[in-house]
């Protein structure tokens, strides 16, 4: 049976390794990406701040998918003040398939919508076909490609 809910400060070392296991499945996307061990995010904050919603996915008390919504001010440009951005989304690769994913972002909607956010925001390798597929699943369409250019 799984069990979502919010991250406890007791998470935190569970937390860092999936992070790593995040970091390790986009290093393919990414060769940039420093070796080692490099951190994407800051999850004691994550857990402990009232402007984010980090869930985790349990299944007999282990930790097999997490995901956060953190409201984020917006660009002056743009109609909305403010909105969510979804980070940290990871299931673990034996549970995928089985609809985590859509219902974990089901829930950070429903905790934005809940703070009065109606926009959300995410990022995704445009070479992460699996994961861009699974998040038009859920309604979110492409708004902006991030390119890049390494010299020599």
């Amino acid at each position: 049976m799984l069990n979502f809910r919010e991250a406890i400060p007791s998470d935190i070392p569970q937390l860092l390794l999936l992070e790593q296991c995040l970091v390790d499945a986009e290093r393919p996307f990414n060769t940039a990406i420093k070796p080692g061990n490099p951190t994407y995010y800051d999850i004691e904050d994550l857990v402990s701040n009232d402007n984010a919603c980090l869930l985790v996915v349990e299944e007999s008390g282990k930790i097999i998918g997490t995901g956060y919504a953190q409201i984020r001010k917006s660009k002056d440009s743009l109609q909305h003040e403010f909105h969510a951005y979804l980070g940290f989304m990871y299931v673990d690769p034996e549970q995928r398939g089985k609809g985590i994913n859509q219902d974990l972002i089901a829930r950070l909607i429903s905790w934005s919508k809940n703070k009065g956010i109606h926009d959300l925001y995410l990022d995704v390798y445009s070479q992460n076909e699996a994961a861009i597929k699974a998040y038009e699943k859920v309604g979110f369409e492409p708004c902006l490609l991030e390119m890049k250019l390494k010299t020599t």
